[in-house]
Order: structure tokens, then C-alpha cells, then sequence
């Protein structure tokens, strides 16, 4: 069966941005095992699982991250809460984990483009501040692609740290 990319125009009407992500999803994860290391180059691998669903009428979704073996954590679980803004037709995205001490990161905040979604916000981890992307690409109606990166020249440059493939089980 081919793959074929989810239509733009899905996207661009700003509620329905995130329909592709709703069901289940096996996610393979590459990820810098220290993404605030000057120079960071070792890369860790592995498998986690999620589920996404709509909430507030259509004007959110929740999804689920379950990793049982996160290398250097052990058990990992994580979750996504995403609000849509009707006036400005902007989506708002909060993470919070199991390593995260029970609260939600800032969000990041942005749309699609062109079927392409880029979400952009500001944090501070251990102390220094950083601009965190998210961007989603490669949609179709069966797998996707999201890759976080982190700027701490003010947006200048980013870098990549965490890639997650998500494709839907077999069955």
C-alpha cells in the first residue's frame, strides 16, 4: 500500500492540524544522551508507544509516551496536552514526564505550514536559558516523523537532540 501524505488543507484548517496523530503508535526515539553538552555527539536508541485523542470538542488532544527501557532512566512515561486558538489559529504545546518532578514545561506555540508543523518556545534547563523547536514532517495517514532541537544563541542556530519516527502497529 502507498503512503500517501496527509492533505495540506487538513492542516492548514488550524483545529484539525494534529487528526493525524489520534490512534496508536509504535515510536522508534534517537536521542542525544546529553542534549546540554557542549558538543554533544553520542546518540541513544530506543522503542516507546503512544496514543493520542481529541478533548475539548476537537479544541485539544492529549497523547501518551510509554518507554519501558529509556536508556540511563529506566521506565519513562511522558504526555503532550495541545490547545488549538481559535482567534490567532495558533496550537499550544505542554510536555510533562515521569522525570519532570510533577509539572509542565512551558509550551511551545505555532501552526502548520504547508503540511509542516514548527512550534516554538522558550525554557530553562539547568539553569540556562533555551529556545526549544518542534517540528513535525513526513505525515501521512500511517507514520510520521518529530524532531525537538534547542538554541541557546537566542535562535540563531539549533540543534537537533530528540527524533521520534512514529509508525501505526501492524493489525
Amino acid at each position: 500500500m502507498t503512503q500517501q501524505p496527509i492533505a495540506a488543507e487538513a492542516a492548514l484548517d488550524g483545529r484539525h492540524a494534529f487528526d493525524f496523530l489520534f490512534g496508536d503508535w509504535l515510536i522508534a526515539n534517537r536521542k542525544l544522551r546529553d542534549p546540554l553538552a557542549e558538543g554533544a555527539s553520542e546518540w541513544v536508541e530506543f522503542s516507546a508507544t503512544g496514543t493520542a485523542r481529541p478533548i475539548a470538542g476537537g479544541l485539544g488532544n492529549v497523547d501518551t509516551f510509554v518507554a519501558p527501557d529509556f536508556p540511563g532512566r529506566g521506565a519513562f512515561e511522558g504526555f503532550s496536552l495541545r490547545l488549538f486558538e481559535e482567534s490567532t489559529g495558533l496550537w499550544r504545546i505542554w510536555w510533562a514526564s515521569s522525570a519532570g518532578g510533577g509539572r509542565l514545561d512551558p509550551p511551545v506555540v505555532g501552526r502548520f505550514t504547508d503540511g509542516v508543523g514548527r512550534f516554538e518556545g522558550d525554557d530553562v534547563l539547568d539553569g540556562r536559558p533555551v529556545k526549544v523547536r518542534f517540528d513535525w514532517t513526513d505525515i501521512t495517514v500511517s507514520s510520521a516523523r518529530w524532531a525537538q532541537a534547542f538554541s541557546f544563541d537566542g535562535g540563531e542556530t539549533f540543534s537537533p537532540n530528540w527524533v521520534m519516527e512514529f509508525r501505526r502497529p501492524p493489525g
